[in-house]
């Protein structure tokens, strides 16, 4: 476990009722400073350097009105995006962070396009344990079923966030992946197909067994056929919340990346049961997820858990690593090994059959 320590360093009541104040007025703040990224204003004052831009300046290059200015300047000077040196606004080190990090701006776009109108729905989807909050987005179950058909920006949005986390770490799990030299590799939760490609590629002698909901195994079959390794490659069409279908048989490497964090403790005792089952003798499963105990940095362990309770599945989580410990070992499956700082958060789950 790497990250013990979450609570901020010992403060006075006046700074702790600032920080309340943040949380309180968060949702509003955002929009203001999401406004003025998306809309130049950020990238104006970028652009004018340590010298910065008063009103005049800013309104004279016609993207804005008076108004609008001021009341989305004064709420990015609140948050830090911005100062105000001599009646000029000019860029802080947060403003330039907005302009810059690809990381900040897919968190943004995501929590905007695909959060923002539905954690309004929080509340019920806590007490229900529903996604409620989807119906904004569209009528599915779950959001997982919907995913190929959501709108524009919201489908770019999702797939932007889904993969800039796992897509840094690809490169560094593969030797993991080839550790024990499997031939019959499963990849539960296919999605876009991107690892099964990743693994296709890196070895020439692996056969891949996709397993996912029939609208993400039509994503993951075009991306085997862009790569020309579909041929490789079997497709199994499978809800794995109907608990009673079975995994297809003798696997050497079972892989779930960001999977199991979609799915409730019962699902996912469920689905482990079902992956032992799936085994070869000497079989081992590979799990990659983020889990908010092993961050390194504070930041990592800024929670997302409610976007899953909102927008995905109504009763899934970030969870410890000691939730999947010992829900896999409910399926007699006994955890090898744990190696921790794998992309920007990841960690990596290996087990075996006990």
């Amino acid at each position: 476990m790497l990250n013990k320590k979450f609570s901020p360093e010992p403060q006075s009541t006046f700074e702790a009722r600032f920080e309340a104040q943040k949380i309180a007025f968060g949702p509003v703040v955002f929009q203001c400073v999401r406004y003025a990224w998306k809309r130049g204003m950020l990238q104006a004052l970028s652009e004018s350097g340590d010298t910065g831009l008063d009103l005049p300046a800013l309104q004279a290059q016609g993207g804005w009105s008076e108004y609008a200015l001021k009341v989305v300047l004064e709420s990015c000077l609140s948050a830090g995006v911005v100062c105000l040196q001599e009646g000029r606004y000019v860029l802080d080190k947060t403003g330039y962070i907005l302009l810059s990090d690809v990381m900040t701006q897919i968190n943004i776009d995501f929590v905007n396009d695909v959060c923002y109108r539905g954690l309004a729905d929080l509340d019920r989807s806590l007490d229900e344990q529903k996604p409620l909050g989807l119906g904004a987005l569209g009528d599915w179950p779950t959001i997982y079923q919907g995913l190929s058909e959501l709108s524009e920006p919201t489908k770019s949005s999702w797939f932007a966030f889904d993969h800039f986390y796992s897509d840094t770490s690809f490169p560094d799990i593969l030797p993991d992946v080839l550790a024990t030299q499997p031939r019959n590799v499963m990849d539960i939760g296919a999605n876009t197909g991107k690892f099964s490609r990743a693994a296709l590629d890196a070895h020439a002698h692996i056969k891949l067994h996709l397993v996912d909901l029939p609208q993400q195994l039509a994503m993951a079959e075009r991306t085997l056929i862009e790569a020309g390794t579909r041929e490789r490659a079997s497709l199994h069409p499978l809800d794995l919340l109907q608990f009673e279908q079975p995994l297809p048989a003798d696997m050497d490497l079972i892989w779930m990346s960001q999977f199991l964090s979609c799915f409730s403790e019962a699902a996912i005792a469920s689905i482990f049961k079902r992956v032992a089952a799936a085994l070869s003798e000497r079989g081992q499963v590979l799990v990659l997820d983020t889990f908010w105990d092993r961050q390194r940095y504070a930041i990592a362990s800024y929670c997302t858990s409610p976007y899953f309770t909102a927008m995905a599945s109504g009763n899934s989580k970030v969870y410890e690593s000691a939730d999947y410990i010992r829900l896999a070992e409910t399926a007699n499956l006994k955890l090898v090994s744990v190696r921790d700082g794998i992309g920007y958060c990841h960690s990596l789950l290996r087990f075996a059959k006990a």
